[in-house]
């Protein structure tokens, strides 16, 4: 009899125990070890992982050969046992020898949190850049751990072939991937170099962009699709979307702008991902206007803002114009209390949408100035209707008075002109 493909399915997922060791250093930072733990528990369900169950190890530091101590390395390879697990997912990071120890104490597939969510990344990019860019982090990941991934890595070859000047499988792997590390970002330096000249046209041309920013599954591709009916996939999950989208937004003042999705972030988001998607991420560096999303139905949404400030401030970034959007309140039972550079809404709610509209249009608008151009100059005053609102104008001898409520991207582009005609 042919098995079903759910039972084809289930034999081929991956069966797993989740592993945290909290230490002292980890008390003292302030994390919340449970709160990292069961977003570990999201994440491999998200890869696709079936989760059976998690065990946590208090020690003073990690242990250098097995990491959680080798007492806890028998608890766990009985639970493992017992359960059927196949792999060993931890919530921190692992060296390549505390790898190669595990395997050989556990005989089980051992996976640290980088690259869970590297393998997560790699199943979410679709553009040739997002997979040039996911492959570079997997790599430069693997490259220093090659002697502790896969026992089929770890082995030196005998026989015809692998006898030589120090030529042994694991150094000519080692090869292999540098020399694909370097055609890996002579591609990605082609991609950062078209992307550089788009931003240039951008700049020159006087486009107004706004990014969204926040943690993953804030609802920031939500709030894209909303606002720009853009054709985007949404769904309640870690990392749902990767390759950044931009689309254009209408202003209540009839302006038009670029409103860009970014990748979500996430507590202890690998360094290699940060570098090799950095050329995406610098959007963030070039919007005139950051809209930082945060789940505000999350119990952990101070702690998730904290990691976003942070990684802007990596990106330099922190300093740009910001405007935090709690989002979901229609799932909050308080209201959040954010202050003056902060909204509160619900994506999906028309009336809280406008509201947004008429913020971010707020926060991009300049000083109000007033202007005395010659009347017959016509190419200044198109001018100066095109850097901002008019909100009044009338006539005086041969002067145009013009009171304009300023746009500030477009004045510092356009505006140069008008300079000398303001009045002080």
């Amino acid at each position: 009899m042919r098995p079903s493909t759910h039972e084809t399915d289930n034999e081929l997922k991956d069966r797993a125990v989740l592993v945290s060791l909290v230490t002292q250093a980890i008390k003292r930072s302030g994390l919340n070890s449970e709160h990292s733990l069961q977003e570990l528990v999201s994440l491999a369900e998200t890869a696709g992982v079936d989760v059976l169950t998690t065990m946590t190890q208090n020690l003073e530091t990690p242990d250098t050969k097995f990491f959680i101590g080798k007492g806890k390395v028998e608890e766990l390879r009985a639970i493992a046992a017992e359960l059927g697990a196949t792999t060993a997912i931890f919530d921190q990071e692992l060296s390549g020898a505390q790898v190669r120890n595990l395997e050989e104490a556990l005989d089980l597939k051992i996976i640290d949190r980088t690259q869970l969510i590297l393998d997560i990344f790699a199943q979410r990019a679709k553009t040739r850049e997002g997979i040039i860019q996911v492959e570079l982090a997997q790599l430069s990941y693997l490259l220093p751990r090659l002697s502790g991934h896969g026992k089929n890595l770890s082995r030196l070859g005998g026989g015809i072939g692998t006898r030589g000047p120090g030529e042994t499988k694991l150094e000519t792997d080692r090869r292999h991937i540098r020399d694909r590390i370097t055609d890996l970002k002579a591609l990605l330096h082609e991609v950062v170099r078209h992307r550089q000249l788009h931003r240039e046209r951008r700049r020159k041309s006087g486009v107004t962009q706004v990014a969204l920013v926040g943690y993953t599954n804030a609802g920031k591709s939500t709030l894209l699709r909303e606002l720009t009916a853009a054709d985007v996939y949404v769904e309640n999950q870690l990392f749902a979307t990767l390759d950044p989208t931009s689309r254009i937004l209408e202003l209540p003042s009839g302006k038009e702008i670029v409103l860009t999705d970014t990748v979500g972030f996430i507590q202890n988001l690998p360094h290699d991902l940060v570098a090799a998607f950095r050329a995406t991420l610098e959007e963030v560096c070039e919007a005139d206007l950051v809209l930082h999303v945060v789940d505000s139905s999350s119990p952990m949404r101070e702690e998730q803002m904290q990691v976003v400030q942070r990684i802007l401030g990596e990106l330099n970034a922190a300093d740009k114009p910001q405007l935090t959007v709690f989002n979901k309140k229609d799932l909050c039972e308080q209201r959040i209390a954010g202050g003056p550079d902060s909204i509160w809404i619900s994506a999906f709610s028309q009336q809280d949408l406008d509201v947004l509209r008429e913020q971010i249009q707020l926060r991009l608008a300049g000083e109000t100035q007033r202007f005395a151009l010659p009347a017959e100059r016509g190419d200044l005053i198109a001018l100066a209707y095109r850097c901002g609102e008019v909100k009044d104008q009338t006539v005086e001898d041969d002067k145009m008075l013009l009171t304009i409520e300023l746009n500030k991207q477009d004045f510092e582009v356009h505006g140069y002109k008008l300079r000398e005609y303001m009045e002080t």
